[in-house]
């Protein structure tokens, strides 16, 4: 008797810590707590350098991830990009490095702004897109008919046949040429349907794009264009338009032979370690990399230190 009173008080031990556990309240941190963390994360940024100086010990000891908690949820901020520019910068320590850790850190700020904001209503959006496509022009806008799944199927089956009877080994001799004058109507079919695909598209001269060298459009127009895209606030195509401005720049002065293939890594790559371009591009393609292909959020900042790389290399 005393041994199943003590099971049943060890199980209620158990089941009352248990339930400890699951009401007691997270570790993460507040609005408020995540924003200092990352101001002090900023703070520290300004001590990097390539002096060779022993990088800041809370950029050095970051936690795998930020738990933030906010009145419209919980947010799991993982620290692994920022771990890996940090250890970036461990290795060589340089401004190209540190730029990248300051910036990842200025995008983490803009978005919490993000993590506080109320979610955004669409009803309003989706009622005026169904008013849009319910306008005439938009009325023979349709997916496949069902002529178009008929002639898929038939020419499907038509190849399928064509292949069995292509396959087999008891083909007679006479029928060989009616096989093979169905072979070709089928390849010609295929091709005709292939043409009128893509040749007839009249967005096939939109889609390929033309082979001309950067240098081919003056910096200078680049960099008009890319004004002109910052004072619509479309940030991202703005340092899009700078970096080519700063590209066309340094291939009119011939530091490569123009090659509108290259990416680029392989324009920084071609300029010598020694040449006084070499830094000041590789920050212009950090920061260009960082917002074109990494989609890392843009703004104002992100396109005045393009401008103020572009004047290191001589565009003004």
């Amino acid at each position: 008797m005393n041994l199943w009173k003590t099971y049943i008080l060890a199980c209620g031990l158990v089941a009352a810590s248990l339930c400890r556990a699951e009401t007691a309240p997270s570790n993460g941190l507040t609005s408020a707590e995540y924003s200092a963390e990352l101001n002090g994360l900023l703070a520290a940024t300004q001590q990097l350098d390539s002096t060779g100086a022993a990088t800041p010990g809370v950029l050095q000891h970051l936690p795998h991830s930020w738990r933030v908690h906010t009145d419209n949820g919980d947010f799991e901020v993982p620290t692994a990009g920022l771990r890996s520019d940090v250890r970036r910068y461990e290795k060589e320590k340089n401004q190209a490095n540190a730029v990248a850790i300051h910036t990842r850190l200025e995008s983490l700020r803009k978005e919490m702004a993000g993590f506080e904001k109320a979610p955004i209503e669409v009803s309003d959006s989706r009622t005026e897109l169904n008013s849009i496509l319910a306008r005439s022009e938009f009325r023979d806008v349709h997916g496949p008919t069902w002529w178009d799944r008929v002639k898929r199927w038939m020419i499907g089956k038509l190849i399928r046949l064509v292949s069995k009877l292509f396959r087999s080994t008891s083909i007679p001799t006479v029928g060989k040429y009616f096989v093979y004058a169905l072979i070709g109507l089928a390849g010609l079919g295929l091709l005709y349907l292939v043409y009128r695909s893509i040749f007839q598209n009249p967005e096939f001269e939109e889609v390929v794009p033309k082979d001309l060298p950067v240098s081919a459009k003056e910096w200078t127009i680049w960099l008009s264009e890319a004004r002109a895209a910052a004072a619509r606030n479309d940030w991202r195509d703005a340092v899009h338009l700078a970096y080519w401005a700063g590209i066309s720049f340094l291939e009119r002065q011939g530091l490569w032979k123009p090659d509108r293939a290259r990416t680029p890594r392989e324009y920084l790559r071609l300029i010598s370690p020694q040449a006084e371009q070499r830094e000041t591009l590789g920050a212009l393609t950090q920061i260009f990399e960082l917002t074109w292909y990494a989609k890392r959020p843009a703004g104002e900042s992100t396109f005045s230190e393009t401008l103020e790389q572009l004047e290191k290399l001589g565009c003004r």
